[in-house]
């Protein structure tokens, strides 16, 4: 079990579709709460919360780059949500964090792209923090392609 977990949110911080929207309604009301405070977040920048009803202790909402609206910041911005939470991570002492496969749902990100962009930016946070405290960090993935992209960078 991990001690948090990364939900990609919308701006609003607030229930949206798959991962977020199941996030939001096993955690309960108390989380919707406390992000209604919180809200708005900055595409490429994190916030953190209690995880309430999860078992877990922290849930960091981070707000990935939509790819098809394409501005040409995306690269940029999805970097910045990696360092976000690894900032998090890091103030908050976390030792274990699974992270899913920020943008590459219905925000359209590549695959191929977008883990070369998690894997390069986690290593480049790590190698230059190395008093960071985390002990595990899981990149979750929706499909058996997504794990093998991973699996190649890694």
């Amino acid at each position: 079990m991990t001690e948090a977990i990364v939900n990609s949110a919308n701006e609003s911080l607030l229930s949206g579709s798959g991962l977020c929207g199941l996030i939001h309604k096993k955690a309960g009301d108390e989380l919707e709460k406390e992000c209604l405070k919180k809200s708005p977040c900055k595409t490429g920048d994190s916030i953190i919360t209690k995880a309430y009803n999860l078992p877990f202790k922290y849930i960091i909402h981070t707000v990935g780059p939509k790819y098809y609206l394409s501005t040409g910041k995306e690269k940029e911005l999805l970097k910045n949500c990696y360092k976000s939470i690894l900032d998090l991570v890091f103030k908050y002492k976390i030792k274990s964090i699974a992270i899913p496969s920020i943008s590459t749902g219905i925000y359209k990100y590549p695959i191929e792209e977008a883990s070369s962009i998690a894997i390069s930016t986690v290593k480049e946070f790590l190698n230059n923090n190395i008093n960071i405290e985390l002990e595990e960090l899981i990149f979750c993935v929706y499909s058996d392609n997504d794990f093998d992209t991973y699996k190649k960078l890694l």
